[in-house]
């Protein structure tokens, strides 16, 4: 049996996995956040999901935007069956240029946790054409995200450095991702029409690909 942890994305919580569907002989464990300490960086706070959730070798991490890039840290911890990557990027070779441009000029730190929670109202646009039950579900997970937590997975996002290629990852990128342009992700499965929620919005197909990734050996 497979043992699979979820990890959600920067303003969301599980529930964006709540159209997953992997199929029967699995032991799924969804990642619920733990609050940082300020000194953290993707690679510590990883390390203590490790430990919270009781993550050992050859498990199958599955991470979403920013829980993509922590899925990548626990890598570099432990000896993972499978690493899949779904709306976000593995190496820094395939940031998008604002990240350096915030880090140049880091404007983000003006802003309070709170502020970068009402943000997300008006970058909703970015994660592509929701339904009126999508838009409620996005609202409730960014409101009820913590706000220290937001303000530091912001910042500790952009200083995301890996420039390793590491073994058994599969990544997943829509071809409408307005966040992570998929012409700049190498070896990757583009879905047609997916957006940076595709994980929500286009989970037959993304279902489907999962399936599939599942079953190799």
């Amino acid at each position: 049996m497979n043992k699979i942890f979820l990890i959600a994305g920067l303003g969301a919580d599980t529930r964006l996995y709540n159209n997953i569907d992997l199929g029967e002989n699995h032991d799924i464990t969804p990642i619920d956040w733990i609050e940082p300490n300020e000194t953290d960086t993707l690679y510590t706070y990883a390390q203590k999901l490790i430990h919270q959730y009781f993550i050992t070798n050859n498990s199958i991490v599955i991470g979403v935007s920013l829980g993509g890039m922590l899925a990548i840290e626990m890598a570099k911890q432990l000896k993972l069956n499978k690493i899949i990557l779904i709306s976000t990027i593995k190496t820094v070779k395939e940031e998008p240029l604002f990240f350096k441009f915030l880090r140049t000029i880091p404007i983000h730190k003006l802003f309070t946790g709170r502020m970068l929670g009402r943000l997300g109202f008006f970058l909703r646009p970015i994660f592509g054409d929701m339904n009126e039950q999508e838009v409620w579900l996005f609202n409730d997970m960014v409101q009820k995200s913590s706000p220290k937590f937001l303000k530091w997975a912001f910042d500790a996002a952009l200083k995301f450095d890996n420039d390793v290629i590491l073994p058994n990852v599969y990544h997943l990128i829509g071809d409408k991702d307005l966040l992570f342009d998929y012409k700049k992700i190498s070896n990757a499965i583009v879905v047609k029409g997916g957006t940076h929620i595709m994980v929500f919005d286009k989970a037959k197909q993304i279902n489907k690909i999962l399936k599939g990734i599942l079953r190799k050996k």
